[in-house]
């Protein structure tokens, strides 16, 4: 039969494009026999002067009507054939958009007359500014009825020709026989715009007919089919059109059965949708979810459309089922989706502060000149000393001796792993190669800019208002943890809080390349060393990233390798102890830690003493008694803004934040229940300001991004609230002043100058160390050379479970030492290499001091010690008879040495290689047009920023 073709074009306000499309219509090598053209109700002109003759007539309909009706219209206008020989009649749907390619009617009466079952033929539409790439090529949908375009804005190259059957095609363009349209009464009424074909098609196939995608043929389209027409589409009412039409299709698919079950739940369901909506902060879409529904459930269609179905249906939903979009299609159209939305978000520019001219080098300045007035005590100093702290070793290459594994000549020595941090003090005393013990100095005075420079550009990260990142930085530079860890000289916990910042900033970056990845690895196992305890947390988060970003994992995945690297050694040994726990233990001298309240620990508080305002009001009993709920007071403006960040559209970032927080909090809390470290007679916890640490840094960026999202408030708001947390830890940072501080400085000698002199000759002199305690007990260390060193510190000595059998003589020796009696210490002193005694000084405690007092009267009275006189750190004796040489490391233990070394060097080598940029970013600003001219970059070899 010979086919006959009417052309049924729908114009609606389609001045910028009718033109073309007639224009394209006379083009073609095939002409259409008749044509209609349907004005629905156009204002802008463009159909005032058409006039048609002969086989082209104009159709006007009042403006509104749906595209499906007016094709229906258009077809009843359309003239029968003037002949009685057979005639296929077909029907070709254009909208004012579709501007056919010269051969487009050609090719789909082609397609169509191969195969005689195919009653509905769809062209590829393309995008009518740029046709190489595809606007809709088919349409399928889910077991739910979703509907889903299965190419959609992608670059044409011919990548998916081939599937040519499939489930639906689009309105536009559609080539369909007259006789199929007329039976199964043409679009759903109740589907006016969106669906409306995808419905069709169904039906044709359900009614045991073909529908077929035509490659060859190809025809512009402007938009989808909701904005035909409509010089804007809000995203309410798209969200609206679409949720209504698939709840339509639902009802008109579903079962005779459950027809019911489905009316009764669609309202409950958009009222569950509409809270999901608003907890997704997605407001715009409440009530077009509980409009759709009703509209559905009351509206009056479905019944006419169920009807309309049942009549024409004579095949099972088992003839589409392989036609629908599998679950696993499903998941890559999501995640496609979200890869193209989140490149269009990184490609766009951000408005982000600048670190010069928008207040990052001020605060950062501010930071620095308080650092100076905190710490002007210890300006020039060569060395530190008290709390966790003592001087490092001489030269980088004792420093690097201690690192990795071998023999520790702390106490009465021996053989294992050092401490990760020992690393860590190495890289700094080999910075300050002259003089290592300065590295330590340098750190505490620039703790407060560096930790105001890293949370600078870590807030910046997440806000664009310039305020945000001045306000993070002052809050973070002030933290109390970092005041208190300084103060008490805990080394690896103010480490840790100038990396913290950084760690998170290369975290978030990681996915984008190896660079970031392995900066990432060295921050973190940085962080690792430096507060094993914040090993739970670390882990926990990088799991998370893992999860969050699981789609670029790959770079992600190998964060933790260096400190696993790094700290494996020591948990083999503490596991073979029993002790897994003692990882945990804080790096440095051991020095007992006081645990403060949950409550305490809540609003920052490392120390229970509230940052130095409990000791400066202790004469005023009424404000101890008040001082909990001034200190909650002053820190409830950080906390407000972290929480209220939740009602703002980055939401999820500060929800991230906060669950940061709460881990943070979590270790804090734990660390004042673990007490594995011994410090004298007894044991303390691990220092909590390290969990703390985290908390105030999560909690900070919450605060700022909730600080972000506010009108012009922005700045007072961060105003009073870092004047406020500044209030609180106002007497911890008077602290060297007020002669609270832990910590002093030390011109790098440990034990007198006599002992000095003498480990000059005799490197290996050993000096028991002897120290009263205010509960009686003594105290006692064995110092080799001069002196211990914060590098040669191990936690496997400071949480051994029992004292080793050289140990217990030394304790048996110290004990005897201190008192009268017949004991023969000659032997012990011998074999452990003593050869002075001192005896540290009391204090101010009366029961320490009746103890230094005797012991210093046994061994003054005992003629084998010869008293040197009191010294700078207590009284000294010298023992006069012949001490063994102190055993070293074996030959195997310094080829493991060495070996350990090695592998920590290739694997952090590795990473700091891969760190270092090897070519600079190549981001610039884009368009969304793709250029023709441009060489394709899909095989380009990868570079690694």
């Amino acid at each position: 039969m010979q086919p006959r073709v009417t052309a049924i074009l729908v114009a609606a306000n389609g001045a910028a494009h009718l033109d073309r499309t007639l224009d394209a219509l006379a083009a073609q090598t095939r002409h259409p026999e008749n044509l209609v053209v349907v004005d629905v109700g156009t204002t802008d002109g463009s159909t005032a002067e058409l006039s048609f003759g002969g086989s082209a007539q104009l159709v006007r309909l009042p403006a509104g009507t749906a595209f499906g009706d007016a094709v229906r219209q258009g077809e009843r206008s359309a003239p029968p054939a003037a002949t009685d020989e057979p005639v296929d009649e077909w029907l070709w749907i254009l909208g004012h958009d579709n501007a056919p390619a010269p051969t487009a009617l050609a090719d789909l009466l082609s397609a169509v007359e191969i195969a005689p079952s195919v009653v509905v033929a769809g062209p590829k539409l393309v995008a009518d500014d740029d046709p190489s790439v595809i606007r809709d090529f088919g349409e399928s949908m889910t077991r739910f009825g979703r509907s889903i375009v299965l190419v959609q804005d992608e670059l044409d190259q011919g990548q998916h020709d081939r599937n040519t059957d499939v489930l639906g095609v689009a309105a536009g363009g559609m080539l369909v026989r007259r006789s199929v349209w007329n039976e199964l009464g043409g679009f759903d009424p109740a589907l006016p715009d969106v669906d409306a074909a995808l419905d069709f098609s169904v039906r044709v196939r359900l009614a045991g007919h073909r529908v077929a995608l035509v490659p060859e043929a190809r025809v512009t389209s402007a938009g989808p089919i909701e904005e035909f027409g409509r010089k804007r589409v809000s995203e309410a009412r798209r969200v609206r059109m679409h949720r209504q039409a698939q709840l339509h299709r639902r009802m008109t698919y579903a079962p005779a059965a459950l027809v019911w079950l489905h009316w009764l739940t669609l309202v409950p369901f958009a009222i569950g949708r509409a809270l999901g909506h608003l907890v997704a902060k997605h407001p715009a879409a409440v009530v077009p979810e509980l409009s759709a529904a009703f509209a559905v459930a009351f509206g009056g269609g479905t019944g006419r459309a169920r009807k309309n179905l049942a009549r024409t249906k004579k095949l099972g939903w088992a003839a589409v089922e392989p036609l629908r979009v599998s679950w696993r299609r499903v998941h890559e159209h999501r995640t496609t989706s979200r890869d193209v939305e989140l490149a269009r978000a990184e490609d766009a520019p951000i408005a982000r502060a600048s670190f010069l001219s928008d207040g990052g080098i001020w605060v950062v300045l501010a930071a620095a000149v308080l650092s100076v007035v905190t710490l002007y005590p210890l300006l020039g100093s060569p060395a530190l000393t008290g709390g966790g702290l003592l001087p490092l070793s001489a030269t980088p290459g004792q420093l690097w001796q201690n690192v990795g594994y071998g023999f520790h000549s702390l106490g009465t020595g021996f053989t294992g792993p050092s401490d990760p941090f020992a690393a860590v003090l190495a890289v700094l005393g080999s910075i300050v190669f002259w003089s290592p013990s300065t590295a330590v100095v340098l750190v505490m005075l620039v703790a407060f800019p560096l930790s105001a420079l890293g949370a600078w550009f870590a807030v910046r990260k997440v806000t664009t208002r310039t305020w945000a990142p001045v306000i993070g930085a002052s809050l973070y530079a002030i933290a109390p943890s970092l005041v208190g860890a300084v103060t008490t000289g805990h080394l690896g916990a103010v480490i840790a809080h100038l990396v913290l910042p950084w760690l998170f900033v290369a975290v978030l970056e990681a996915h984008r390349s190896w660079a970031w990845a392995s900066g990432a690895s060295l921050l973190f196992a940085v962080v690792a060393a430096s507060a094993p305890s914040l090993l739970p947390v670390l882990l926990v988060g990088w799991l998370v990233a893992l999860l969050v970003g699981w789609r670029r994992a790959h770079r992600r995945l190998f964060i933790p390798v260096p400190t696993a690297v790094l700290f494996l050694p020591l948990i083999l040994a503490q596991a073979a102890r029993g002790n897994l726990l003692a990882v945990f233990a804080d790096p440095g001298a051991p020095s007992a830690t006081r645990a403060p309240s949950a409550l305490q620990l809540a609003i920052g508080q490392p120390l229970p003493d509230w940052s130095g305002w409990l000791p400066a009001t202790s004469g005023l009993a009424l404000v101890a008694m008040v001082l909990p709920i001034v200190m909650a007071v002053l820190a409830l403006p950080v906390a407000a803004a972290a929480i209220g960040a939740m009602l703002g559209h980055r939401w999820a970032v500060a929800g991230s934040a906060l669950v940061i927080a709460l881990l943070g909090f979590a270790t804090a809390f734990a660390a004042t229940h673990v007490t594995v470290t011994g410090v004298g007679s007894t044991t303390t916890i691990v220092w909590p300001g390290s969990g703390l640490s985290v908390y105030w840094l999560a909690l900070v960026v919450a605060a700022c991004i909730g600080i972000d999202v506010l009108p012009k408030a922005a700045p007072v708001t961060g105003l009073v609230a870092t004047v406020l947390a500044g209030v609180a830890v106002a007497p911890a940072f008077a602290a060297f002043y007020l002669g609270t501080a832990t910590i002093e400085p030390t011109t790098g000698r440990v034990l007198s100058a006599y002992v000095n002199a003498e480990a000059q000759a005799n490197p290996d002199v050993g000096t028991l160390v002897v120290v009263p305690q205010d509960d009686g007990s003594l105290a006692v260390t064995l110092e080799r050379g001069q002196g211990s060193t914060l590098d040669d510190q191990s936690t496997l000595d400071a949480t051994a479970l029992r004292l080793s059998e050289s140990g217990a003589r030394l304790t048996t020796l110290a004990g005897n030492l201190a008192s009268r009696s017949g004991y023969d210490p000659r032997p012990a002193l011998r074999e452990l290499g003593v050869s002075f005694v001192l005896i540290d000084d009391a204090g101010d405690d009366p029961e320490a001091q009746t103890v230094h007092d005797r012991a210093a009267g046994a061994i003054g009275q005992n003629a084998l010690f010869t008293s040197i006189g009191e010294t700078t750190n207590g009284q000294l004796f010298h023992y006069e008879g012949e001490v063994d040489r102190t055993r070293s490391g074996s030959a195997a233990t310094q080829a493991t040495h060495v070996l350990y070394l090695v592998v920590l060097g290739v694997v952090f080598g590795a990473a700091a290689l891969l760190a270092v940029p090897t070519a600079p970013r190549r981001r610039r600003a884009t368009s969304n047009v793709i250029e023709a001219e441009e060489p394709a970059t899909t095989f380009d070899e990868e570079r690694d920023e």
